[in-house]
């Protein structure tokens, strides 16, 4: 158990409390306060409260708890402290999708979703199947191959993006640049419904596999040797996470770091047993999001700062935290 673990029950009773007070008060807050009163009395307010900001602070939680939990994930499978949801291509993949339907001037919708979102989504998926084209050539799925497939096809796709910057016009360019910032910029709930399926369908899978979890982590020789099936262990929490990031990179872009803090942070509070940490990323990674955002829309008032831009300011110097932490350690562990 980690030296700073605590009882799991009040971790978790807090969070959901912290959880119901950031969804509440988060929606009253940004360029102007809304106060419930306002809400009742005023037609306008009441449009700005749950067609702008309530769906805005709840797709920012999911999104942040979807990129939390997969963050977790990745840094309990490949053994790595410094691990992100990104790790594997997929923000390339989107964000190559994003452009490539930017560059092209498609501005319809399907069922009532951007083009760009299901472009994003589209490039993510093929950024995935790509990694585990690569990773399935060998008989056996080493994490290794895996992230060394994931930093080919990030870097591949890069490139791509690239190239589709250098032939887009200056509106274009700006567009882009700014989807690649990350953001919460979403009106009205369907980019809310749109990622809603995905985070039921990869977190119950993960959940699944939370105990599996802690075997990996202490080896993959040893957790073999426990009756784990490695391999298939692998397949489902690489799938899951890659939809659930896929998903929700397609609605809000790139938004960096907090898959990778939200982890660390649960972790020195309940220790490192899966099945309690992963409840409490999910519930602070939400958390964590919905308030990076909130400072976003009011620090510079009536200006707005992207999301994805907060979180790269405070996630830079917690890498850097967790990076000369860890080369300290001589103990051989990983966290």
């Amino acid at each position: 158990m980690h030296r700073y673990a605590i009882k799991p029950a009040p971790a978790i009773i807090g969070l959901l409390f912290l959880s119901l007070m950031v969804i509440f008060l988060a929606p009253l807050l940004g360029m102007k306060f809304i106060s419930l009163g306002d809400i009742a009395r005023s037609d306008f307010s009441s449009n700005i409260f749950f067609s702008l900001r309530l769906p805005r602070v709840l797709t920012g939680y999911l999104a942040g708890a979807g990129l939390a939990i997969c963050g977790m994930v990745f840094q309990a499978m490949f053994r790595n402290p410094l691990a992100t949801p990104f790790t594997l291509g997929v923000s390339s993949g989107a964000s190559f999708g994003a452009a490539l339907t930017i560059l092209l001037g498609i501005t319809t919708s399907v069922l009532g979703i951007p083009v760009i979102t299901l472009g994003a989504f589209a490039g993510a998926l093929i950024a995935m199947s790509l990694v585990y084209g690569f990773s399935s050539l060998q008989r056996t799925i080493s994490s290794l191959t895996m992230l060394l497939a994931g930093v080919a096809v990030s870097f591949l796709f890069s490139s791509l993006l690239m190239f589709v910057q250098y032939f887009s016009n200056l509106r274009n360019s700006f567009q882009i640049i700014r989807w690649l910032m990350g953001g919460l910029d979403v009106f009205g709930y369907k980019p809310l419904i749109s990622i809603v399926p995905f985070i039921v369908f990869a977190s119950i899978l993960i959940a699944w596999k939370l105990p599996e979890l802690n075997h990996l982590l202490t080896g993959e020789d040893l957790a073999r040797s426990r009756g784990i099936n490695v391999n298939r262990t692998k397949i489902i929490l690489f799938f899951a996470t890659s939809i659930l990031v896929s998903a929700i990179v397609s609605v809000c872009g790139p938004i960096g770091f907090v898959g990778m803090m939200s982890p660390h942070i649960c972790r020195m509070v309940v220790g490192n047993d899966h099945r309690i940490l992963g409840v409490c990323t999910f519930l602070f990674g939400g958390i964590f999001l919905v308030v990076c955002d909130a400072f976003s829309r009011m620090v510079i008032a009536p200006y707005e700062i992207p999301v994805g831009v907060i979180t790269a300011l405070l996630g830079g110097p917690f890498f850097l935290w967790i990076l000369f932490r860890h080369m300290k350690r001589n103990s051989g562990e990983i966290w």
